[in-house]
């Protein structure tokens, strides 16, 4: 009679099993929206007007840098998704002078503990020319490397000012849903895309 034998798995085999399944599920979650209910450049324009609504209704201090920015790139829905390994992705539009000039990514991995589902806005307000430009010529821009990003918490948005924003850029997050703690821009990286030939 033959006699199976089970042998108990060691801490290491357990973390490692966790590691590829957290990363299995995080590379499904951000396969999701690039291949299934791809955006058409008119729905994201739709989700950026309908965004923009809110933020100044809710953060003054955006409307206002709205009035001198250069350009401002909007990215309404992302979805952040994660157990130990996390990813995040979302497609968005950059606007000057209110009007649409093209259409980006943004994709994002981190480590560390986090588990859930969570979804948010975020948009950029480059404040000069040199900032916009650095992303319009960039084949991908990873935050943290060239013009600098401050994130405007609730304290800051109170003194915000067209006159004390000195900074080349300032991102404002919006629209916090779900269980995930610690939002951040750093190492996501920023593409352009064709939407409607995706």
């Amino acid at each position: 009679m033959n006699q199976k034998t089970y042998l108990p798995l060691s801490g290491r085999k357990v973390l490692s099993i966790a590691l590829i399944l957290s990363t299995l599920i995080v590379v499904g979650t951000m396969m999701i929206p690039v291949h299934a209910g791809a955006a058409t450049a008119a729905e994201i324009d739709r989700d950026v007007d309908a965004a923009l609504l809110k933020l100044y209704a809710s953060t003054p201090a955006a409307k206002e840098l709205s009035k001198v920015a250069k350009g401002i790139l909007v990215f309404p829905d992302i979805i952040k998704g994660g157990l130990i390994v996390g990813g995040q992705y979302g497609k968005g539009a950059l606007r000057e002078e209110g009007k649409t000039v093209g259409y980006y990514n943004t994709v994002a991995a981190s480590y560390g503990l986090q588990a859930g589902v969570q979804k948010f806005g975020y948009a950029l307000f480059f404040i000069n020319q040199a900032a916009l430009d650095h992303l319009k010529k960039s084949k991908g821009w990873e935050i943290g490397v060239g013009p600098s990003v401050v994130v405007v918490d609730a304290g800051l948005a109170k003194s915000l000012t067209t006159t004390t924003a000195k900074d080349d850029i300032y991102a404002f997050f919006f629209d916090q849903k779900g269980l995930m703690a610690g939002l951040g821009l750093q190492g996501s990286k920023i593409s352009r895309i064709e939407p409607d030939k995706e």
